[in-house]
Order: structure tokens, then sequence, then C-alpha cells
């Protein structure tokens, strides 16, 4: 094969897992995007008990440096502001997984919490994770990165399926999840464009 049609198929390649990924954003996180904002839609799950969480946001910075502000227990305090300790309980990032531990300070819809989950990495491209104790009922998702303009940028898609045990009504957890969740994204964005 020859070299020039090699790079045809593999620019033609990329451009439609770029499009398919764009395809599969809704209108309005399409809009949000366009307006350099982060969008988040929650919706409950077919089970009754847990609801689901979909997010995006792009960040002018490259993958590499959007997973690394996103591994480091050190700055998840900036992303998650109401953190109050992150902490590698067992693993290592550099062998593929971790389980760590993150106990947050009461907010507005949560008492303070203690949340365990493993992490299963592939570096720069997907997260995925999934509760193993701790106070949530439920908590099961994944970050992915995907490069924009050459790896210039970074598409940052998170989705996460949870539920807790606590008695409050399930709508207002879902609008808690709604707002609270593109703060986060917004603050990853500063923490990665703060580490450029």
């Amino acid at each position: 094969m020859h070299l020039r049609n090699l790079v045809a198929i593999l620019t033609a390649a990329i451009a439609l897992a770029t499009s398919a990924h764009a395809a599969a954003l809704s209108p309005k996180a399409q809009a949000a995007l366009a307006r350099g904002e982060a969008y988040a839609e929650v919706t409950p799950d077919p089970d009754g008990v847990s609801g689901k969480v979909s997010a995006v946001i792009d960040i002018e910075a490259s993958p590499a440096k959007v997973w690394s502000v996103m591994t480091d227990c050190v700055t998840a305090g900036k992303m998650v502001t109401n953190l109050a300790r992150c902490t590698i309980v067992s693993g290592d990032i550099k062998r593929g997984s971790d389980v760590r531990e993150h106990v947050t300070h009461r907010s507005l819809f949560l008492p303070a919490m203690r949340i365990v989950f493993r992490s299963v990495y592939e570096p720069f491209t997907r997260i995925r994770f999934e509760r193993v104790g701790g106070d949530l009922k439920v908590e099961q998702g994944e970050w992915r990165l995907l490069a924009l303009r050459g790896g210039a940028a970074t598409r940052v898609f998170y989705e996460n399926r949870l539920a807790v045990d606590l008695p409050i009504p399930r709508a207002l957890l879902r609008e808690g999840l709604r707002k609270d969740t593109p703060k986060v994204l917004l603050n990853l964005r500063k923490a990665c464009l703060a580490a450029a």
C-alpha cells in the first residue's frame, strides 16, 4: 500500500471517528460546547434506583495534559470542591489500575460521604471506574478523552450511573447533579489551563 493511500485512509478514519462522537451529542450539548460551556444531562435509570449522568466539555489542552490533571490525587480537590481527601488505597496507575478513596465535605444536597472506587486506566483515552465500597449504593462509569485539532485540544466525555442510599428525593438529587457536574468539568478545565 502506498504511503499516500495509507495517510488518506487514516485521515478518513479519524474524521469518521470524530464526526461519530459529534453526532452522538445532543443539539443542546453541541450548542453548549459551541458557547464554550460544559454540558450535563441527568436521567433516571430504568431500575428506578439509580440515575445516569452524561456530560461533556472541550478543553484547550492536549489529552496527555488533561490526563495528568485528572489522575492526580493532589489536584482532585480543584475539580471537586467539596472533596476533603483523595487517597490511593492500592494499585498503581502505571500498572493500569488503582483503588481510590474520596472523602467529601457535607454539601447542600448530600452529607459528608466516603466513596471507594476502582479505576482502570487506558492512558490518554479512557478511565473506567466502579464502586468497591463506601457510602454510594451504585457507581459505575467512565471518562473518555478525544483529541481535537491534532491533539491541541481535548473533548472530555463523562458517564456515570450512580445511586445513594439516603432519604433524599431522587428528583432533588438529579437536579443537584445537573448543576454540580458542569462545575466539576469547568474546574477540570481551569486546572488543566493552569497546569499548561
